[in-house]
Parts: structure tokens; C-alpha cells; sequence
């Protein structure tokens, strides 16, 4: 079999061929990875983003939709988009109600002021240009609506983030024996080890023209939710 790797460089193409190749058990894996946390993380993400029934959301790296269903579920109208035809697929195989656009984060396929809110949960250390793809979801949210970012981020105490380092050395290799592409898995502990902290995230937040970024640590600081309004 051959591994599909996307390295640093984050280029479009290796990025959304890996996901393709991991697209069925991607979910699955996460579960396992995390020990059922990330369904936690992605609760807070819905209740830190507050949908409301009518609004329009655009759901960036949204995968297989595990992240878009549940902000369907409070009535917005909900735009599942991602660079990973595999991943499309098979968000649609499982929720077919949804809608799922096939997107590059650095040329969204969205007019001005499209949407209230954007969303982007762990998708966004995998584009080339961070600050790029920030500019894009502000030039698609309408004045005065808002951004959340869910990603991994630095635990904020000194032991706990020595742990977390073995965590991501021994535990992530796992990923491969279970993984369809398991080069995806070193990537992935790779791209949190390179991942700005969070001031550093606020600080592109902020440099991409958003208004008063700040965040809220989950889980000691593994995850952060990045928050921000536009002007």
C-alpha cells in the first residue's frame, strides 16, 4: 500500500489526497485517539458558537459533518465545506440532509458577506496560509458576525505539556496500525508540535483583520476555541 503523506508545507494537494485516504475511518480513530474527548470538544464548540434557527453557517474542514450536524440541529442552515472530495463523500453517505461544498480554504466559493458565522474545528493548522484563509472567512462574514476556531493548541501548564508530548510520541503511532493511510497519523502529531500557541493564533487572528480575538482553553490548553467578530 502506498502512503499518502502530506508533510509541513501543507500543499492543497497532499493535504486533501491524505484525507482522502482516511475519510472512512477518520471519526472512528479520533474517538480512539482521544478516549471520547473529542466529543466533549465538540459540544463546546456549538455552544461557544450559539447557532440560531435562520442563521447561515459555513462550516470549514468540516470532513465527514460530524461537526456540522449538530449546528443544524439548532436550526441554522448549515454549509459543510472542505478540500477532501473522500471526506465529502462520506459526509454525505452519513447525513445526507446536509449540504457539502467541495472548497479551498484560500479561495472560498462564497460572495461577500455570505454567511453570520464561520467555523472551522481542526482544519485549520492543515492550510498553507493560515493568515490567508483567516482574510477569506472575514471576507465571507457579514458586519458583525463572528468567528470560532477549534484546534489544538499548548497545554498551559509546564507538566501537564510534558505529558502531553509523550501522549503525542507514543500514543499517536497507534494511529497507524489502525489507519488506511498511517503516514496521515505522523502528520498529524507533526502539525500540533508546529501549531502556534494560543496567543500566537490570536495574533494571526488579529493580523487578518478581525476584531477582539480571544480564547478559551478545553481540556488544560490540548484544545483551544479561538473566538472573533467581524467589523
Amino acid at each position: 500500500m502506498v502512503e499518502i503523506r502530506a508533510d509541513l508545507s501543507k500543499r492543497r494537494a497532499d493535504v486533501s489526497a491524505m484525507f482522502d485516504g482516511v475519510a472512512q475511518r477518520y471519526d472512528l480513530l479520533n474517538r480512539m485517539l482521544t478516549m471520547g474527548v473529542d466529543t466533549n470538544w465538540r459540544h463546546e464548540v456549538v455552544e461557544a458558537l450559539e447557532p440560531r434557527a435562520g442563521e447561515r453557517v459555513l462550516d470549514l474542514a468540516a470532513g465527514t459533518g460530524a461537526s456540522s450536524a449538530p449546528i443544524a440541529d439548532r436550526g441554522a442552515g448549515v454549509y459543510c465545506t472542505d478540500l477532501s472530495l473522500g471526506m465529502l463523500a462520506e459526509g454525505h453517505r452519513r447525513h445526507p440532509e446536509l449540504t457539502f461544498v467541495a472548497g479551498d480554504a484560500l479561495q472560498l466559493p462564497w460572495a461577500d458577506d455570505s454567511f453570520d458565522a464561520v467555523t472551522i474545528s481542526f482544519g485549520l493548522r492543515n492550510v498553507e496560509d493560515t493568515v490567508g484563509a483567516l482574510r477569506e472567512m472575514r471576507r465571507v462574514t457579514r458586519p458583525g458576525g463572528r468567528l470560532l476556531i477549534c484546534e489544538f493548541s499548548t497545554p498551559v501548564n509546564s507538566g501537564f505539556r510534558r505529558l502531553y508530548e509523550t501522549y503525542l510520541s507514543t500514543v499517536f503511532p497507534i494511529g497507524r496500525r489502525f489507519a488506511s493511510n498511517p503516514a496521515a497519523y505522523d502528520y498529524l502529531a507533526e502539525s500540533i508540535r508546529a501549531w502556534p500557541d494560543q496567543q500566537g493564533l490570536a495574533d494571526l487572528i488579529d493580523e487578518a483583520g478581525w476584531r477582539a480575538p480571544g480564547w478559551m482553553n478545553l481540556s488544560g490548553g490540548i484544545v483551544a476555541l479561538h473566538r472573533a467578530w467581524a467589523d
